[in-house]
């Protein structure tokens, strides 16, 4: 598939009561990941529930780290991902070049193309 790094988040922890429970859950999963060719026992696996995330964040925008677990597990997610995931290198010396995956008509904006950058740069007012 072409997917060169990866970090999973084991969600719904909120409905597992049994701690083996989710230990033999994570081993499933690193196992799942080495059969297809992920170093398994390297990569990193986040637990948390993402509805109670949403649901503190719902109560409180503004939660910073440290006031709700579940708010923080993501935020272990989001560091891990930074930290795990390296940032494509991008040719952006070449001409822009993108390849569109979707177009879509937008009210009073028009038709919006959105896709994936290949390569090149491109600035605001660029046509």
């Amino acid at each position: 598939v072409g997917v060169p790094a990866i970090v999973v988040f084991l969600n719904k922890i909120d409905q597992v009561d049994d701690e083996e429970l989710l230990e033999l859950v994570e081993l499933e999963i690193r196992e799942t990941l080495d059969r297809y060719n992920f170093p398994g026992s390297e990569i990193p696996i986040i637990s948390g529930s993402a509805l109670l995330a949403v649901e503190a964040l719902s109560k409180d925008s503004q939660i910073q780290k440290g006031k709700d677990p579940w708010v923080d597990k993501i935020y272990q997610l989001m560091e891990t991902v930074d930290n795990a995931i390296p940032l494509p290198q991008r040719d952006i010396e070449k001409q822009f070049l993108m390849a569109v995956e979707n177009v879509v008509s937008i009210t009073g904006r028009g038709t919006v193309a959105t896709g994936r950058v290949e390569r090149g740069q491109i600035k605001v007012g660029d046509t």
